[in-house]
């Protein structure tokens, strides 16, 4: 990579990173096509409504000039038939002459077939591996739902640097800081559902809304576990309904309960699971089964250790906030039984921290599934 292709590789990324929100189910892609005389000649960004791929509009942008430049992009081409005509296609019929992408698309219907089918055509095809962690980043619940048909689930928390969320007799007031809880916000931008349990609706009437102000394509889903139908037809998620709250409950819910809450606006779904509690697997599966590629929990305790303990969270975003609370009766980030043994741990890797605000930090690291599943129960 020159001087030239590192410029123009950061193009294309950016272009990408503005179609957050914007491009579900589908990957974020963005293109720049720079002509033989090296000056960039065209660009476009791909979103879900504006139907087109980002290497389409780059070469509609840039017309003849396209013919004998370089395609840059922040994904490998698809080469199959979607709702579009495949991209290699109209980069074949471009006359480009190279095509240098930040990584290569691991969808089982490309994984490196659009590139063969570039080089077969006697284009040059190069990989900018300095922007591959980036571009994989960029687009990492994508990837996970092609490979999985489930959404990625992050689990979120904020709690004080021992580990509490809640203190026992006075929770007025915010944990971290409007930094991390704006850091949040952008968090929430980027899924498409966003889970709770009852209790944590119960104790603190939240919202859980979007409040970036950003566009997005489809609003962020709300999702309460319910597994009696306790929550409040005056609470302010119900009051706020809009076709964008799914409460997941069982079948020892009162009937009445849930022709109230339909008919305030929201739906309900049965999923019922061991100990008559909501089956969060099951719930997991049919967020896929609706296109939602990732999944934002912000819950109390015992649903995140529920999230944690049953293997259905991918990753991590914890945010600690330099306080202390102390004691026995503050609750955990986590509760429920635990492990019994250290060497029963949940473990994580990859982590890395953030800085998000004085003394604030959050740490994002992915669970290993496979300790997870070993451990269960």
């Amino acid at each position: 990579m020159n001087a030239e292709d590192h410029k123009f590789m950061r193009q294309a990324l950016d272009l990408a990173r503005q179609g957050r929100a914007l491009a579900s189910p589908n990957p974020m892609v963005g293109a720049v096509i720079v002509n033989s005389a090296g000056d960039e000649a065209g660009s476009g960004l791909y979103t879900y409504d504006g139907l087109q791929h980002a290497e389409v509009l780059a070469i509609e942008q840039a017309g003849e000039a396209a013919r004998g430049g370089t395609l840059y992009v922040s994904l490998e081409p698809c080469c199959f038939e979607g709702r579009t005509a495949p991209c290699t296609e109209a980069v074949l019929s471009a006359g480009l002459k190279r095509v240098v992408a930040a990584i290569g698309d691991a969808h089982p219907k490309v994984s490196g077939a659009g590139f063969e089918q570039l080089r077969q055509a006697g284009i040059g095809v190069d990989l900018a591996g300095e922007f591959a962690d980036e571009a994989r980043k960029l687009n990492e619940a994508v990837f996970h739902f092609n490979r999985t048909g489930k959404p990625l689930v992050i689990l979120k928390s904020a709690s004080t640097l021992d580990g509490k969320i809640a203190a026992p007799d006075d929770n007025t007031g915010w944990i971290t800081s409007d930094t991390a809880r704006k850091h949040v916000q952008q968090v929430r931008h980027d899924c498409d559902a966003i889970l709770t349990g009852i209790g944590t609706v119960l104790a603190d009437d939240c919202l859980l809304t979007d409040r970036t102000g950003l566009p997005r394509r489809r609003p962020l889903l709300r999702v309460v576990a319910d597994s009696l139908l306790r929550l409040p037809l005056n609470s302010r998620i119900v009051e706020s309904a809009n076709d964008d709250l799914v409460v997941m409950t069982t079948s020892a819910a009162p009937a009445k309960r849930r022709q109230a809450l339909e008919q305030a606006g929201v739906s309900v779904h049965l999923f019922d699971g061991p100990r008559g509690r909501v089956d969060l697997p099951a719930v997991v599966d049919w967020l896929g089964q609706q296109q939602l590629v990732s999944l934002l929990i912000e819950a109390g305790a015992k649903l995140n250790w529920a999230a944690l303990d049953l293997g259905i969270a991918d990753k991590t975003l914890l945010y600690y906030a330099p306080k202390i609370l102390g004691g026995v009766d503050s609750l955990p980030m986590a509760g429920g039984a635990g492990r019994r043994s250290r060497s029963g741990a949940i473990r994580l890797r990859g982590v890395q921290i953030h800085f998000v605000g004085l003394d604030e930090f959050a740490v994002e690291a992915y669970l290993e599934k496979q300790e997870a599943a070993a451990n269960e129960g």
